[in-house]
């Protein structure tokens, strides 16, 4: 746990963290909405595609891969010669016409889509996620907070996508998800252009080019032992998110096929769709995200709050504790036929919780220990790490038709299990390299109340 001294804690957070809330919302409704299907509309013999199950994990495990690969590039193209503003609007204008290609269901099309998607995804995602991080000075201690509440955004997104999304795509025409999709991400991009010059003030406007001139010795000069130390516990931490997406996104995947096909889903006499099981964690990040936003404060001001590793380890022994309860469902399965939803509700709860413990505090680290010259760049390595993850949930996930759900959810209980033990044994280490980043210091935040000339 951290050791520093009790501090005081500023009150409100800037307006700019609402904009960005509301703006990464829409985009989450864009994707979260597709990936509630997208599984379904592949192997769907009459109105979709009618891939075979394998090639349709196959297929989602690449895209939810490679939407993580590209935020690298994005970032630190960002960085250098377009701010974070510009390649915000440009990959969601990308992800926009991504998700109309999708509509028409042509299968060389959906590849096209899935260029525009990736690419959109790399200008989008790190560079939002590197604006919130500015809107605030260095050890802030409502940094973590503020994170907590932008998560709050992507889930609400998670939430509402499949509702709107999903239902639409399963219960009228897939075309009609993808559309809706397409057109929640449009709505952010205009909300975004409107409102960015009132609310952000300076953050996210200036590129490398036109930062020389003010901060040229930052860029230049080589990183310090302490900066190394930092940067080298963002790899580390990375490598331990990936074994968490590896498992939650198995929700996507694997899961929602089992949902689709193993889970009672019968509730007063209506079928319930396959894709509301989707909006689930959604509703519960809104639930509770509230209480960790308020939690990580109040525990740094009495001098208590754990280390950013601690918190990332309790959300893998989470995450495992979530998948004790699938295997309870698989082997319900084999002994009645189907499993009860309730099952799958107690392990998106579990998830969920670890979901906020390592998620939003894992956005928040990066912004803590990446060096100036290269936030953005380093956001992408986060995201590269979510890559690995989700490229491997469909690996693991596919494994499902050759071992069966109780095989799969048993191994994953237990690795992400083993992962967050070895984790915490790291913590300490691990965070005396971060070279006391999470302490506050008297640094001014970054602008974000008078608008500049410029956008």
């Amino acid at each position: 746990m951290t050791t520093a001294a009790a501090v005081p804690i500023e009150k409100g957070h800037p307006r700019g963290l609402y904009l960005l809330f509301s703006v990464e919302m829409w985009e989450r409704v864009q994707y979260y909405g597709m990936r509630a299907f997208l599984v379904l509309y592949l192997v769907d013999a009459s109105r979709g595609l009618g891939w075979t199950q394998g090639q349709a994990l196959s297929f989602y495990g690449w895209y939810t891969a490679t939407v993580y690969l590209t935020p690298v590039l994005g970032g630190w193209l960002a960085d250098r010669y377009l701010g974070q503003r510009l390649s915000v609007i440009l990959g969601g204008t990308l992800m926009m016409f991504g998700q109309f290609l999708c509509a028409l269901k042509s299968v060389p099309l959906l590849y096209l889509a899935f260029v525009f998607l990736v690419v959109g995804n790399g200008f989008f995602k790190a560079n939002i996620a590197t604006m919130v991080g500015q809107l605030y000075r260095a050890g802030d201690p409502r940094r973590d907070s503020a994170f907590t509440i932008f998560y709050m955004g992507i889930n609400l997104g998670g939430m509402i996508g499949p509702l709107i999304c999903g239902t639409l795509a399963e219960t009228v025409d897939w075309s009609l998800g993808f559309a809706s999709a397409g057109l929640g991400m449009g709505l952010g991009v205009l909300i975004f252009t409107a409102l960015k010059g009132r609310l952000l003030g300076d953050v996210g406007r200036l590129g490398y080019e036109q930062r020389k001139s003010a901060a040229g010795a930052v860029v230049k000069a080589p990183l310090t032992r302490e900066e190394k130390d930092r940067v080298i516990v963002i790899f580390v931490l990375s490598l331990f998110v990936i074994f968490f997406w590896a498992g939650f996104e198995q929700v996507g995947g694997l899961m929602n096929l089992f949902i689709k096909g193993k889970v009672d889903r019968l509730v007063l006499g209506h079928q319930i769709p396959a894709t509301t099981f989707q909006s689930v964690n959604g509703f519960l990040i809104l639930v509770f995200a509230p209480l960790f936003a308020m939690l990580w404060p109040w525990l740094a001001a009495r001098g208590r709050q754990p280390s950013t590793p601690a918190k990332m380890a309790s959300g893998l022994v989470l995450l495992s504790a979530g998948f004790v309860f699938l295997v309870a469902a698989a082997r319900q399965v084999e002994l009645a036929g189907k499993a009860s939803p309730l099952w799958i509700v107690g392990a998106l709860l579990l998830h969920t919780l670890g979901e906020l413990a390592l998620s939003p505090v894992g956005l928040s680290m990066v912004t803590k220990l990446a060096p100036k010259a290269y936030a953005s760049a380093l956001m992408g390595v986060w995201f590269l790490a979510n890559m690995g993850g989700n490229k491997l949930a469909g690996m693991i996930g596919s494994l499902g038709e050759r071992y069966g759900e109780f095989s799969v959810f048993l191994g994953l209980a237990v690795g992400s299990a083993a992962a967050g033990l070895l984790l915490f044994a790291l913590a300490g280490t691990l965070q005396r390299m971060t070279h006391g980043a999470e302490q506050v210091t008297d640094a001014p935040p970054a602008p974000a109340g008078k608008p500049a000339t410029a956008s």
